[in-house]
């Protein structure tokens, strides 16, 4: 048997109208295109390799028949093609006529497949990078004398570097999305690695600004690539995948987190371990493609029937954008606020009001926000069949009250109330898919580095801020109850004037955009 190609047998005794179903083509995971009597292969689907055989015979004395049912199959899920082969072969198997609950809305075809695991791997990396200065400022500052207000300061300054990841993002414009991708990984891995270096906290926080910048680059890089590639009705799904991927990510440097109980210096390691995914990293990006829309809109003399309708006014588009851009800043702003410090501050919280060893603060995140893998993916397929914005909203407002919950309480209440906060908040992912759908492919990247540039200004605000509060009050509860008033007006605008983008495709969400 070829490497990865999968076999599975079913028998079947069915009658004339079990015939006539079983030689029906599929319509659920897979499309079938019946190539000859009882021979059907792939139209569409998440696969390199598929096809279905129908062996029958008929029963004597009967009128039924036997039927031998034979798949041989290849998923186009590279890396992580065995978490999905269970669930693959049971969904052929069964035979419904709709996707699976754990498969997209949108059936993917064997390139989207493709695509969304590799990028997925990039978002584990981007997820790690991003995650290693809050987890070890604490620790950092305590090896280096220095308090809370320090530790804000610094993760404030931490968040200039995306004025790094706004050259990404112009350049990805210019120059396509894949060119960019591997070179800001290796480099954001570089200067991550410098931390181990780091003679003291401002050190740690300089090298920090540049991965940072860059790691912020990476991360909506991946997610312009993804919305460009995946289908109408399954962008969200796409956005909660990668986000989980980065989660995976960010996980990776809890996990490592303990090794800062062995000495006052051991934080540093965390710094290393990025060196260990170039191998592979390098493997996914030589697999990628090219954005397909990204090839599409570069062409100077491409055009579409809506281009050239929509040509006498452009600047009702270019107005749209603003409007749009705009309204998605104020939204990042007013969340970051709150979720920023509320992630940063976390193991501080832990570490000095509560008592917590580095094993404690890395058993606690993740039993509290394991979990939370369930309302993303939730929430991913959600806004996908129900739309975006009530669902994010329900996420910024119930989240918000219970995370802020958790910094009042104690013992088992903290630990529940963040729990429900996190799987809340995780609803927030709905949000993710506004960026890549509201701007023209050759603006697409710009718009959202500029999004996520006004998103930091929140989140450094909001650093800042919770320091000198939480010092002042000697209360985190306190703090945090101030800023959490910026997702609450979040949760207004997305209700109030975002549109609903759900099953929509991007063309027709930027008509000066040519048609695939």
């Amino acid at each position: 048997m070829k490497q990865g190609i999968h076999t599975l047998v079913v028998e079947h005794t069915v009658n004339e109208d079990g015939l006539k179903n079983l030689r029906k083509p599929r319509q659920d995971l897979v499309q079938e295109n019946q190539l000859e009597t009882d021979y059907y292969g792939l139209a569409q689907g998440p696969f390199s390799h598929y096809k279905r055989t129908l062996k029958i015979t008929p029963v004597s004395s009967t009128d039924n028949y036997h039927v031998v049912e034979k798949y041989t199959w290849k998923l186009a899920v590279p890396v992580w093609g065995a978490l999905f082969w269970w669930p693959v072969r049971r969904a052929l198997r069964l035979r419904n006529n709709h996707n699976p609950w754990w498969a997209p809305p949108d059936r993917l075809d064997t390139r989207s497949a493709e695509v969304l695991s590799l990028l997925a791997c990039f978002q584990v990396v981007d997820g790690y990078l991003g995650t290693v200065i809050t987890q070890t400022i604490t620790f950092a500052a305590d090896e280096f004398k220095r308090g809370n207000t320090a530790q804000g300061a610094t993760l404030a300054m931490v968040r200039i570097g995306v004025l790094i990841a706004l050259i990404v993002v112009v350049l990805a414009d210019k120059k396509g999305r894949r060119k960019l991708l591997l070179s800001t990984a290796i480099l954001a891995i570089a200067t991550t690695t410098l931390g181990a270096l780091s003679p003291g906290i401002w050190f740690l926080g300089s090298s920090q600004l540049i991965a940072r910048g860059l790691t912020t680059g990476l991360g909506i890089l991946v997610g312009v690539f993804a919305a460009e590639e995946l289908p109408k009705g399954s962008r969200a799904y796409g956005v909660s995948i990668l986000t989980l991927a980065a989660a995976l990510g960010a996980g990776m440097a809890v996990w490592i987190l303990p090794v800062a109980d062995l000495g006052e210096k051991g934080w540093r390691v965390i710094y290393l371990v990025p060196i260990l995914f170039l191998p592979g990293l390098i493997a996914a990006w030589l697999r990628l493609p090219e954005s397909r829309r990204f090839i599409a809109n570069q062409k100077p003399d491409s055009f579409s029937p809506r281009t050239t309708q929509i040509s006498s006014t452009p600047r009702r588009s270019r107005h749209n954008e603003k409007q749009r851009l705009l309204l998605l800043a104020a939204t990042a702003f007013l969340l970051l606020v709150f979720a920023a410090p509320a992630s940063q501050f976390q193991n501080d919280f832990l570490k000095d009001h509560r008592g917590f060893t580095a094993s404690g603060i890395t058993l606690y995140t993740l039993l509290t926000s394991t979990p939370a893998g369930i309302g993303i993916f939730a929430a991913g397929r959600l806004a996908d069949t129900r739309g975006r914005r009530h669902i994010a909203a329900i996420g910024l407002t119930i989240g918000t009250t219970f995370i802020i919950a958790s910094y009042y309480t104690f013992g088992i209440l903290m630990w529940g109330a963040h729990l429900v906060g996190v799987i809340f908040a995780s609803l927030t992912v709905a949000l993710g898919v506004y960026g890549p759908e509201l701007f023209s492919t050759r603006t697409r990247a710009r718009a959202n580095g500029i999004i996520i540039s006004l998103g930091v200004i929140g989140s450094s605000t909001g650093l800042v801020l919770v320091g000198l509060l939480a010092d002042f009050f000697n209360s985190y509860g306190h703090a945090f109850a101030i800023v959490g008033i910026g997702p609450i007006l979040a949760a207004t605008l997305v209700i109030g004037w975002f549109p609903e983008t759900a099953r929509t495709e991007l063309e027709d969400l930027n008509p000066q955009d040519t048609t695939l």
